[in-house]
Formats: structure tokens, sequence, C-alpha cells
């Protein structure tokens, strides 16, 4: 063990406050859950990894504040961190500048490569095609699109327009609210909605703005079972925090879901219990950065170091059996192999799955090999 660090040391940037601290939260959960798990097993190489955390409370320029300090004051090279691109993007310049490696557990809208980040969420070929058959052979044609005026939202509804008019569905509206909308905001939403009268509405907004559209959704008449809201991001935790008598119905678009029937995942879900409590909820958000953590100790084990190229070059081809599934990072893109599935909000706010491919899926960032004009489900 000579020359081994004491401890390896990795950032933590995740929000405990502001506008996604509940799904950043569950980033958090997941990371240490991991992390306590690979410490109680001995570490890597003999030695602990040691969190060092920060908050950037879900604000962009402290992100950037608090990437600078783990990258330059702590000498901290390796972080698991952002839950939304608008974060991703404000750390990604500091991360390439000191050649760090980032670890980015949510799902994204794609279009993007860097040497310097691990993509463990999914790509909108692994969530978007299969959603947008679903919706249009389930819900019927008549689509109404919203989002937060952001990256993710205004390309994952770009794709999501594309994929639904290949398969013969009507765009009847569209509107992007802010990132942080008000609650005139929402009701104008709500009001746009009524008037277009969709058969189902896909939306994009996140953290507390989008709990709230969904209580106002359902205070304003619309019944879930009948013209639902599809997401690709409002899983179990959020739909407990709104409440799941406003949620029976609503869809969404993810690789993991709590009621995924599988050993590797009923040790997750107890162990998540055991560690946060009897009525704690796992998530796409927990897992996949309970997922990542795992993968960085496979890579750490092989590389003997932090120093960026060699634990980069560690990463790829690396494969575990994660809660959701196999999950394999996929060499040329960076990204994870990942099995897409779709869940219905159910009475106990869980997801009933309702469909789920055979086999994990190659993740596609750039949509290359994306049949617009074809099913990507079988009837």
């Amino acid at each position: 063990m000579a020359g081994l660090p004491e401890e390896w040391r990795i950032g933590i940037l995740f929000s405990q406050r502001g506008l996604s601290m509940v799904t950043e939260a569950e980033h958090i959960r997941g990371t240490i859950l991991a992390i306590e798990a690979i410490n109680a097993a001995g570490g890597v190489r003999g030695r602990p990894l040691a969190p060092v955390m920060r908050d950037p409370e879900s604000d962009p320029r402290l992100y950037r504040e608090k990437a600078r300090e783990l990258l330059v004051d702590e000498g901290v090279n390796v972080i698991l961190g952002c839950s939304h691109s608008a974060s991703r993007k404000a750390v990604l310049p500091l991360i390439e500048r000191h050649n760090g490696l980032l670890l980015y557990p949510s799902m994204y809208e794609g279009f993007e490569y860097s040497e310097n980040v691990i993509y463990t969420g999914a790509t909108l070929n692994q969530i978007g095609c299969s959603l947008a058959d679903y919706l249009v052979r389930n819900h019927g044609r008549r689509i109404f699109l919203c989002g937060a005026d952001y990256i993710f939202s205004r390309e994952s509804n770009r794709v999501m327009r594309d994929l639904l008019e290949a398969r013969g569905a009507s765009i009847v509206g569209e509107r992007h609210v802010p990132l942080a909308a008000d609650t005139g905001a929402l009701r104008g939403l709500i009001d746009d909605v009524r008037a277009a009268a969709p058969d189902v509405v896909f939306a994009t907004i996140i953290g507390g703005p989008a709990r709230e559209f969904y209580r106002m959704y359902a205070e304003a008449g619309f019944d879930p079972r009948q013209r639902p809201i599809a997401s690709l991001t409002m899983a179990e935790t959020e739909i407990g925090r709104i409440g799941p008598e406003f949620c029976v119905g609503h869809i969404l678009s993810s690789s993991y879901f709590q009621t995924v029937d599988s050993p590797a995942n009923a040790a997750f879900v107890a162990a998540f219990r055991e560690r946060f409590g009897s009525e704690a909820t796992t998530s796409t958000w927990s897992a996949n950065a309970y997922t990542q953590t795992r993968l960085l100790a496979l890579a750490l084990e092989q590389a003997g170091t932090l120093e960026t190229g060699a634990l980069s070059q560690a990463f790829l081809g690396q494969q575990v059996i994660a809660p959701e599934g196999p999950v394999r990072v996929d060499a040329e893109t960076r990204h994870l192999w990942l099995t897409p599935r779709i869940g219905v909000v159910g009475d106990g706010g869980l997801f009933d799955i309702r469909w789920q491919a055979a086999a994990p899926l190659r993740p596609d960032p750039y949509l290359a090999t994306v049949r617009f004009d074809e099913s990507w489900i079988e009837a």
C-alpha cells in the first residue's frame, strides 16, 4: 500500500437549499449510501472514500464558486455533482480548465461530450423515444408542450416535438415559464392548457414550480387518468411532496423506479430505508447517484489513482448490476447503457411500470441513430 493516500477525497456538489433541493437531496442520499457501503466493505484498495461536501443552493453562480473551492482550494479533482443542465453548464468550463472529472447523475437533453465528464443519467433516446410512442398509442395525438425557460426544457421539447409529430401527433400548444416561475406564470400556463384541450401534457418544468404546477393542475379540475402530465423528471420523492392523491395517472419515463422487481433493487430499497427512515422513497435521483458512486469505486480500484487521465480511462467499459439492472459505461460516448421504462403513478404514490425494454439501450446523446419515422415499441 506504499504511496497510496490515507483516504480518497472526492467532491460532492449537490444543493441542500433552493429550487432543486428535493431532487438534489436525493442525489446526496444515494451518494452517501454508496460511500458508506464501500467504506464498510474496506474502501478502495484499503482506503476509505472521504467526501468533501459543498452546498451550491441551486444557484449557478454558487455552483461555479463551490466547484472552484473544491478544485483549487481543496485540491479535489473528482466531483460528483450538479442536478440540472444549468448547473452542469455552469461548472463545466472550470472542470475542463482544471482538468477535473465530473460525474453527472441526471437525465439530460444530450448534445454534449467532454473528456472531463462521465454522464450517468439517461439521454433522450433512452427515455424520449419510448415515451413518444406510449403517449400516442395510449392517450391520443393532441399534445401540449410546456417547460422551464432553460436549455434542458427547450432542447427536450424540441426533440419531443419531432418524435411526436413523426408518429402522427399534433402539437396544440407550447409555453415556457421562468425557471423559478411564480404562481401567476403557472396560472397562465394552466389557462393555456385548458384552452388547447390536449390529450396529454408533456412537461419539463423542474423543482418547486413543477410541484406547484401539478397541484394546480389537479385543483383546476383536470383528471390525470384522462389527461395526464408526462415527464422525464417527476419521480417518487416529488410525487410524495405534491401529494399522491393529486398525481394518480401521471406518467414518467425513466430508467429506474422504486417498483423495479429485482434482487439488486430490493437490497437497495431496504438499505435506503434502513439508513434514511422506513418511509423514505427511492427514485431515479438517488439510484443514479448511488450507481455512479459504485462505478467510481470500480474505476478507482482499477486505476489506483485519482489522477484524471488514468481514472477517466478506467471508467470506460465499467459495468455493475445497479438497482435498475445491468449498466455499463459506453466507451465511445461516456454515457451509460440503461434500460428504458415507463411508469404511471398509482394510488400509493409509487409507479406502476407499464412498459420496459428487454435489455439496456445504448446511449445516443446526439440522436445520430434515432429513426423519427418508425416506432421504437412493438404494438
